[in-house]
C-alpha cells in the first residue's frame, strides 16, 4: 500500500500508533495500546509467526502434498450441513461446506473445506461457475482437500507470480488479518529510515544483518522470489543480538549507578580473620574462608561492593554473612540482614544471638507490637544497634538507620530486584550480600544477575551425610509408611510438606488437615503436630521449638519450611503431591534433611496417577543432586522471570525473540561486546545511552 505524501510528513516512528488511523477514535488502536503497543516503533517488535512463498497459479498437477498451492477451477458442486456442535451465538447459523472444483485445463479434481461457515458463504459460492482459491494440500480418504482456504472470485487478471503470505499471531483480540492492515498502514518512508542502532564493527565482527533490513525481512517487505529460509534466520540472528545487547546495556547502566556513590571503607586486619575462625563451634570450609576473604576485599574499596554468595542448601553461607558482619560492626556501621520469612528471620536471630556475642543484635518484623516496633525503629535510628535482622519490615520508610555499611539479602529469588534495592537505599554507598541456595545458572548470571559479582561455594561441611531421594506411588506407600515408623522408633524426626491448607473444590490436593488426621492415625504413639502460615509468629516459633526440642516427633507442614529451618535431627521428608511445586522448591525442601551426622531421606509421595511429564520432572530430582543442574531444568519450565520488572520470578520476559537457553552464543557475544564498548568507548553506545540512562525501568529509582 503505498502511502500519501500527508502521512509521510506527520509521522515517525516515535508517533502514536492512533496517528495511523483517521480521526481520533479506532477500537484496534485502543486494544493495541492496551497491549503495550503504544508507538509505530513498537509495531516492530511484534513478529510474524511465519513467512510463506504462495506460489503463483498452478495447474492441479503440479500439486505437492503439505505445501501450499493456488489454482483455479470450476465449481462442480457445493453441500453444506448445518453444523450441530457448533457452540456459541449464531451456531444454529453455522455449517460445515465441501465445494468440488475441477481444474480449468484437466479432469483432475479437488475438494475445498470450511468448517463453522455462515450460510450467507454458502450462497455466495452457489452463484459463482469459477473460483480461485489458496491453501495447504492434504489428503483425506484418498482425496485431495484444502481445509479452510482463501478464495477470491475468477477473473482474468490471474496471479502468476510469487506472493508472500505474513501471519501475525493475534494480538489482544486483534486479528492476524488485521494486524497486518496495521503494519500495511506504515508509510513506506518509514520503513527506510529506521535508525541503526549498533556500531558499523560490531555489525561487520559478526556479519549481522542492519537493523532496517532485519525488520524489513522480518515483516515480508521484499521480493517474494528472493524468499529463503537462511534470510529469514539472519534476520532473527540480528534482533536476537540487539535484544541482548540492550539488556547488557541496562545491565551496566543500574550497575555503573548503584556503585557510584562513595561506600564506606570497612578495614580488617590478620587478627579480625582468626576471630571469625573462632567464633563458630565448627571448621570453616576452603569455600567460605575464600568468600569471606572476597567480601573483606570488596569492602575495603571506596565504592559499594554487590556481590551475590550462591550454594547449594546447608553450605553455610550464613556463617559467611555473619562473619562479614562481625567486620563491619567492628567499623562502627550497621548491618541489615534481610529474610523472606519470620520463620527463616527469627533462627537467624537466635544464631547470631550466640555466635556474634560481642554485637548487639536486634528482630524487626511486621507481627511485633506497634510500640514494641516503633521503640525499636527509634534505637535502630540512634544506632543503639549494630546488626537488625528482620523481613520485609527493614524497608518500610519508617526504618531509619544511623549508618548502615552492609545490607544482607537471604534467599533472594524470594525477593525483586527493587525490593534489594530498596533496601541499600536505607544508607549511603551501602555495601550488597545477597546469597541464595537456588543456584544461578550461567545464562541467567549474565542477565537477571549481571550487575552482581558472583561467589559459589561449592564444598559442604564435613560430616554431613547428604540425602536420598524416591517417588513414592500406591503401589510403594505401604514401604514408605513402614520406611518412616521405623526411623521415628529410632527416636529421629520427620517433616510432611502438604501443598494446601484447606480443601479446594478447584485443586485435588491433599490438605494439612487430612493429612495431619491421617498421620496422627498412622502413628498414634508418636506426637503429631502442624505448621503452616496462617499460625501467628508466636504460635509457629513455639512448634519449631518444640520440633527442635523434639517435643514433636512429626511435623506437618505447609512450604513455610523451605527455607531456615535447622534440625539436624530431622531425617525423613516427605512431600504430599511432589507435581504442585517446582523443581527448586523441592530442592530446597528436601535441603531440610541429612544436615547433621545422620543420613536424609526424602520421599516424594504422588496420591495420583503422574503424567509422563511430570514422572521426567521428578526423576530430574531423583536423580541429581547437585542444584546446578536442578536450577537449569527449572529455568527451562518456569522461564527467565522478568528482567528489568518487579516480578522476579516466572514471569514472562520482556524480550520477543532472545531466549537465554536458545541462544546463548548470541548472549555471550552481546555480553562481551557491551563491556569491550563500555570499557572502551562510550561514544560507541551512544544510541543506548540517550534512550536508557534515565529509565526508571533499569534503576528502580535508586
Amino acid at each position: 500500500m503505498k502511502s500519501k505524501a500527508s502521512s509521510i510528513s506527520t509521522l515517525n516512528w516515535s508517533s502514536p500508533i492512533h496517528q495511523l488511523f483517521k480521526g481520533s477514535k479506532s477500537k484496534t488502536a485502543d486494544q493495541l495500546v492496551a497491549a503495550g503497543l503504544r508507538t509505530l516503533s513498537d509495531l516492530l517488535w511484534v513478529f510474524p509467526l511465519r513467512t510463506q512463498t504462495i506460489p503463483p497459479l498452478s495447474p492441479f498437477d503440479q500439486i505437492e502434498l503439505g505445501q501450499y498451492f493456488r489454482g483455479a477451477g470450476k465449481i462442480l458442486s457445493v453441500q453444506a450441513k448445518p453444523n450441530f456442535r457448533a457452540k456459541g451465538k449464531g451456531r444454529a447459523l453455522l455449517q460445515n461446506m465441501t465445494v468440488i472444483v475441477q481444474d480449468l485445463h484437466s479432469p483432475l479434481h479437488l475438494h475445498l473445506k470450511w468448517f463453522n461457515a455462515y450460510g450467507s458463504v454458502t450462497t455466495k459460492l452457489k452463484s459463482l461457475e469459477k473460483i480461485q482459491f489458496t491453501g495447504i494440500v492434504q489428503a483425506f480418504n484418498g482425496t485431495l482437500q484444502i481445509v479452510n482456504p482463501e478464495t477470491q472470485e475468477f477473473d482474468d487478471q490471474l496471479k502468476t507470480q510469487t506472493e508472500l503470505l505474513v501471519q501475525y499471531p493475534t494480538v489482544n483480540k486483534v486479528s492476524p488479518h488485521h494486524f497486518a492492515q496495521v503494519i500495511k498502514k506504515i508509510p513506506d518512508d518509514l520503513w527506510e529510515n529506521i535508525q541503526e542502532s549498533l556500531p558499523v564493527k560490531i555489525l561487520e565482527k559478526h556479519h549481522l544483518s542492519t537493523l532496517p533490513k532485519a525488520f524489513k525481512t522480518l515483516h515480508g517487505r521484499f521480493d517474494p522470489d528472493a524468499y529463503d529460509s537462511d534470510i529469514i534466520t539472519e534476520a532473527q540472528d540480528r534482533l536476537i543480538y540487539e535484544e541482548f545487547f540492550v539488556d547488557q546495556i541496562k545491565i551496566l547502566l543500574r550497575r555503573e549507578k548503584i556503585t557510584s556513590p562513595v561506600a564506606p571503607r570497612i578495614s580488617s586486619t590478620q587478627k579480625d580473620l582468626k576471630k571469625i575462625e573462632s567464633l563458630f563451634p565448627f571448621n570453616l570450609t576452603a569455600d567460605q574462608k575464600a568468600a569471606i576473604d572476597t567480601i573483606l576485599q570488596d569492602i575495603a574499596k571506596p565504592k559499594p561492593m554487590m556481590r551475590l554468595i550462591q550454594g547449594d542448601v546447608g553450605c553455610g553461607k550464613t556463617a559467611v554473612a555473619f562473619a562479614a558482619s562481625m567486620i563491619v560492626a567492628q567499623n562502627h556501621y550497621q548491618v541489615a540482614l534481610m529474610c523472606p520469612t519470620e520463620s527463616l528471620a527469627y533462627q537467624h536471630y537466635q544464631n547470631a544471638l550466640s555466635i556474634l556475642k560481642d554485637l548487639k543484635i536486634a528482630y524487626l518484623v511486621g507481627s511485633l507490637k506497634p510500640q514494641e516496633k516503633k521503640t525499636l525503629q527509634e534505637a535502630i535510628k540512634n544506632g543503639e544497634y549494630d546488626l537488625i535482622i528482620g523481613t520485609h519490615a527493614l524497608i518500610q520508610d519508617a526504618v531509619e538507620f544511623k549508618k548502615l555499611g552492609l545490607a544482607i539479602i537471604d534467599e533472594q529469588h524470594k525477593f525483586g530486584v527493587e525490593q534489594r534495592l530498596n533496601l541499600v537505599k536505607k544508607g549511603s554507598g551501602t555495601h550488597c550480600l545477597i546469597m541464595t541456595a537456588t543456584p544461578i545458572p550461567r545464562s541467567l548470571s549474565l542477565t537477571q544477575y549481571g550487575d552482581l559479582d558472583i561467589t559459589t561455594i561449592k564444598s559442604m561441611p564435613t560430616g554431613r551425610k547428604g540425602h536420598k531421594t524416591r517417588i513414592i506411588t500406591k503401589s510403594t506407600i505401604e514401604k514408605y509408611y513402614s520406611f518412616l515408623m521405623t526411623r521415628l522408633t529410632m527416636g529421629e524426626q520427620a517433616y510432611v510438606v502438604v501443598p494446601a491448607i484447606e480443601e479446594s473444590e478447584f485443586h485435588d490436593l491433599q490438605n494439612l488437615n487430612q493429612v495431619l488426621e491421617l498421620y496422627s492415625n498412622l502413628f498414634s504413639d508418636f506426637k503429631v503436630a502442624g505448621l503452616h502460615g496462617r499460625l501467628t509468629t508466636e504460635e509457629k516459633q513455639t512448634i519449631l521449638t518444640d520440633f527442635k526440642e523434639q517435643k514433636i516427633h512429626l511435623l506437618i507442614a505447609t512450604s513455610v519450611i523451605e527455607v531456615g529451618i535447622d534440625v539436624p535431627n530431622a531425617t525423613v521428608l516427605a512431600i504430599i503431591n511432589p507435581e504442585r511445586f517446582g523443581l527448586s522448591s523441592l530442592h530446597q525442601l528436601r535441603g531440610r534433611v541429612g544436615r547433621g551426622d545422620k543420613p536424609g531421606f526424602c520421599f516424594l509421595v504422588a496420591e495420583t496417577p503422574l503424567s509422563a511429564e511430570s514422572t521426567e520432572r521428578l526423576r530430574v530430582i531423583e536423580n541429581h543432586t547437585d542444584g546446578f543442574i536442578i536450577a537449569e531444568e527449572d529455568l527451562k519450565i518456569r522461564g527467565e522471570g522478568d528482567l528489568f520488572g518487579k516480578d522476579q520470578s516466572g514471569a514472562i520476559t520482556r524480550r520477543r525473540l532472545a531466549n537465554i537457553l536458545l541462544h546463548q552464543r548470541q548472549l555471550e557475544m552481546a555480553r562481551t561486546d557491551a563491556l569491550e564498548l563500555w570499557e572502551k568507548s562510550k561514544g560507541d553506545l551512544s544510541f543506548y545511552l540517550d534512550k536508557w540512562s534515565d529509565e526508571e525501568s533499569v534503576f528502580f529509582t535508586v
